[in-house]
């Protein structure tokens, strides 16, 4: 037995759109006469709830961002009553003021709802040990992982992050088949697993299916873990602001990942003039929730980058499909003039079977040039040859590095381990330049 709502996830696209404008009528009047922050801002634009009739009248309503949400901080954008509200959560950020997210049992309802069609897109069942290893708390990773594993029934190992013997200890023990956490996680936990002589994946190891999300992660990082952990590894999306994993997931299919939009509609926009672009052109994601009452957000700028591609999928469903993350506008680094995301390095990197798939960029500026320092983990068994083949296995990154950025990075090759690893979500780069 699975957990499946095909009314919702495979429902035609003309039925999609009626019910899109229905539910965005009702979140615009909502939102209207509840947030002093949206009828501010749609009276300055000059629109009313009246103007919105249809899903296509959502490109009257003016764009939020993540600054708006922290300048009603704590409780300025709350558009149910305090009574009403039954769960908070927050944003990680490490600078200012946190994103509080506050949620309605309905709100519950819908996100648990969205954790479950990921899991059974996956292959999830009832009959599946679910090990959640995202960080519970303020975090909406490991409650969101939880519920929807609930909903769909499976049998729950909530571990959260960090004391990774207990966790194998536990994985092995309970016979875990469903693994949820970051993909940097599940990096560490298949590289302790690696060095424990006592544990061999192929006999002591139940798992089956990766849920990874909470950070952009490559083609290469999939192929590690499913070779390390004997698993089909899945992209899952989500974010505080909209509600948390769970807006999306990927299906058997692979081929993008599939947006709830019955509950989260998506836009692409251009990140500079702000104006829509058609399907399958990569721009700024931006959701308008359609059914949230805790804080419900209307044409939010995730910064995420990525393009949408509508149809019917292979596995039946017509929710529309995203490409996976490419990454974030704002975590773009721009050195010497040129644009390069952390992701690009990573790829590389994870193309090269003599390196771990551990890296760290320093960015630094010396008498006004850009530096762009890059250390990366040669495996133990590389690490033993001789100089002139570690720097043979230096000079091929180094290349792939340059035709894939534009830029020449610095190299430093360091001994496995000796990178710091994450039990959430990593850290890839320290820019001193910013310091």
């Amino acid at each position: 037995m699975s957990y499946w709502n095909e009314k919702m996830e495979c429902m035609g696209a003309e039925e999609m759109r009626a019910l899109q404008g229905e539910r965005l009528r009702h979140i615009v009047r909502y939102t209207y006469e509840r947030v002093a922050f949206y009828r501010q801002r749609m009276d300055e634009a000059g629109v009313s709830p009246d103007d919105i009739q249809t899903i296509d009248d959502i490109v009257k309503l003016p764009f939020m961002q993540k600054k708006d949400l922290r300048d009603y901080y704590p409780t300025g954008m709350f558009a149910a009553p305090m009574d009403e509200i039954v769960r908070f959560h927050a944003s990680s950020g490490t600078t200012g003021k946190p994103i509080v997210a506050a949620y309605t049992t309905s709100d519950l309802d819908d996100w648990s709802e969205g954790v479950a069609r990921c899991l059974t897109a996956y292959g999830v069942t009832k009959d599946d040990v679910a090990q959640v290893s995202y960080g519970y708390g303020l975090f909406t990773g490991g409650l969101g992982a939880h519920d929807g594993a609930t909903k769909v029934g499976c049998s729950v190992l909530p571990t959260s992050s960090g004391n990774t013997a207990k966790q194998i200890m536990l994985m092995k023990d309970l016979g875990a088949t469903v693994l949820c956490c970051t993909p940097s996680y599940a990096l560490y936990l298949a590289e302790s697993i690696e060095q424990d002589k006592d544990i061999d994946v192929a006999r002591d190891i139940k798992l089956r299916v990766g849920v990874f999300g909470a950070e952009p992660w490559t083609e290469g990082m999939r192929k590690a873990l499913e070779d390390k952990l004997h698993i089909r590894a899945f992209d899952i999306y989500g974010l505080t602001e909209v509600s948390g994993p769970g807006v999306g997931g990927e299906c058997e299919c692979q081929n993008g990942t599939h947006i709830w939009e019955d509950l989260f509609y998506p836009e692409i926009i251009d990140p500079v003039t702000l104006q829509r672009v058609p399907d399958r052109q990569e721009g700024e994601l931006v959701f308008t929730t359609l059914s949230k009452e805790g804080m419900p957000v209307i044409r939010y700028r995730t910064r995420d980058l990525t393009h949408l591609t509508r149809g019917r999928c292979s596995c039946g469903r017509t929710a529309v499909r995203m490409a996976k993350i490419m990454g974030r506008s704002d975590d773009m680094l721009i050195i010497r003039g040129v644009n390069v995301f952390p992701s690009q390095v990573e790829a590389v990197i994870m193309s090269m079977p003599e390196f771990t798939g551990q890296y760290f960029i320093t960015l630094d500026r010396v008498n006004n040039i850009d530096t762009f320092d890059v250390d990366v983990e040669l495996k133990l068994e590389y690490h033993s040859d001789s100089i002139k083949n570690i720097n043979e296995i230096k000079s091929r990154l180094n290349a792939a590095l340059v035709s894939v950025l534009g830029i020449k990075p610095s190299i430093h090759i360091v001994e496995p381990g000796s990178i710091e690893r994450s039990m959430g979500k990593a850290k890839h780069v320290l820019d001193k330049r910013k310091m």
